[in-house]
């Protein structure tokens, strides 16, 4: 199958997932974290079978997601969209922890590398690469040391970014108040004329609750940009922003925000993300909606392991049959429910 094909049907494909209630998401993270683990992580469920690869805007990162894309495309000739992150605005996706480490006690018993997700905390301070800004990290601290740093571009830098990645969608984090911001943006990037299959929409403020009516008053507000844009929605509802796996508490929070959204959002299809994890379809299997979820921390963590052991054997995941069909395994387990399911619209 020539790559056009593959690209026509890869949109098809997604479309008819938006429609059907099927869609599933990767969130890869809005960090640069290590290059070829980002190629085994985005090869790997896109072999699962994901719809979306969602990355940050940054050039190297998209290069190796599309490494991993590359590979399972001529392997099984399938290939997910592939997003890019960008803000209108501060955002906590979009941050980083820093600490000068010769500042810390000799006897402190450091709960921050403990607690951080992803080991990014070491000897000498934080590894950039591996910090996605979860924030758990920062009150932990004994004497406050750990600040965070603000890593977003401006509007005015996407459009020859997104000239130069050409992704298939791209997510916008907004927040309320910034619709006039939010317009800069898309008007940025209608200048580079890169057709966009959907612009997704995360819209939530910083540190405050907002409640549902608030949230789709600004919806609609986005909303009325993208029609003047000529482009197409996909809202994500983010029920606790990077959360990770949190158990069936943090689902119910997300499920619980569709719940209250749906009847009041503007057209478009509606996904969920923020304390995503297994357990989300529970609530949901008998719902008319949402029409796709976003998976972030938990399946990052899933896979981890195998990422882990492929560095320790300094060969690609890829290239280790056992542990790529056992990742693949764990990734298929966690999407395919979702994956199986029809969206049933009254």
């Amino acid at each position: 199958m020539h790559s056009s094909s593959i690209n026509a049907q890869s949109f098809q494909n997604g479309e008819a997932a938006l429609t059907e209630g099927s869609w599933v998401k990767l969130i890869c993270g809005a960090s640069n974290q290590d290059l070829p683990s980002i190629s085994d992580l985005c090869a790997v469920f896109s072999a699962a079978g994901v719809h979306c690869i969602d990355v940050a805007a940054d050039i190297a990162v998209v290069n190796a997601a599309r490494i991993g894309l590359d590979w399972v495309q001529s392997r099984k000739g399938v290939r997910p969209w592939l997003m890019v992150s960008l803000s209108d605005g501060r955002d906590i996706h979009f941050r980083k922890a820093t600490f000068n480490s010769r500042l810390c006690p000799a006897d402190c018993p450091r709960p921050c590398q403990r607690i951080c997700p992803t080991k990014a905390i070491q000897e000498n301070g934080i590894n950039e690469s591996l910090c996605y800004g979860c924030g758990r990290c920062l009150p932990v601290c004994p004497i406050g040391l750990i600040l965070e740093e603000d890593k977003h571009l401006s509007p005015k830098d996407y459009g020859l970014l997104i000239k130069e990645i050409q992704p298939d969608a791209v997510e916008i984090h907004t927040a309320p108040g910034r619709s006039k911001s939010f317009e800069s943006t898309i008007s940025e990037l209608a200048k580079a004329k890169v057709p966009l299959h959907r612009i997704g929409v995360s819209c939530g403020p910083e540190g405050k609750k907002i409640s549902p009516e608030e949230l789709a008053k600004e919806l609609w507000l986005r909303y009325e940009c993208l029609q003047k844009y000529d482009q197409k929605p996909l809202w994500q509802l983010d029920g606790r922003p990077m959360s990770g796996d949190l158990g069936g508490s943090s689902s119910k929070l997300c499920v619980s925000l569709w719940q209250k959204i749906h009847p009041i959002a503007p057209p478009g299809p509606i996904q969920l993300a923020g304390g995503t994890n297994a357990k989300t379809i529970e609530y949901v299997a008998k719902e008319d909606g949402p029409q796709g979820i976003a998976f972030g921390g938990m399946a990052r963590m899933l896979i981890q392991p195998f990422l882990i052991e492929a560095q320790n054997r300094e060969v690609s995941l890829r290239d280790w049959p056992e542990g790529w069909s056992q990742a693949v395994a764990q990734a298929k387990q966690l999407i395919q429910p979702w994956l199986d399911r029809k969206y049933r619209k009254n």
